[in-house]
């Protein structure tokens, strides 16, 4: 049974070597990857410092708040006061979900006359249409 299947089916990880005993597998504690063993599983995931970007930018999106700015952003870039006004929130709530977006590499500012204009990066542009079901990660 796939490694994927204990998963969506609830079960530990643990239980898959009697099922690889079944398949004829070898037993190592998970079921094999393209005849790999253990090391293809480790092979397929990023690396630290990829999966250290994308954890923060996951927290980045684990607020309400600061997914409401991100969708908004998805449509044009916008002033602070526009996003205050449409998010609902005090001024002095809003410079902290900016910047946990800021940090994340999802959004960006630019300084004009009036004030600074936030924007999408490319990172935030692809999660934002994951969100509208157009993409993946």
């Amino acid at each position: 049974m796939p490694i994927d299947r204990h998963l969506q089916e609830g079960r530990q990880v643990q239980d898959a070597p009697d099922d690889c005993r079944e398949q004829g597998r070898p037993v190592r504690g998970v079921p094999e990857v393209r005849g790999e063993g253990p090391g293809g599983l480790t092979r397929l995931l990023p690396d630290g410092e990829t999966l250290a970007v994308r954890s923060q930018q996951f927290h980045a999106l684990s607020d309400t708040v600061r997914l409401k700015i991100l969708l908004l952003l998805a449509v044009q870039p916008l002033c602070v006061c526009v996003i205050r006004e449409v998010v609902a929130v005090a001024d002095s709530r809003l410079s902290y979900p900016l910047s946990v977006l800021k940090k994340a590499g999802l959004i960006a500012g630019e300084s004009r006359r009036n004030g600074i204009i936030y924007s999408l990066t490319v990172e935030g542009e692809t999660f934002a249409a994951i969100r509208a079901g157009q993409g993946r990660a």
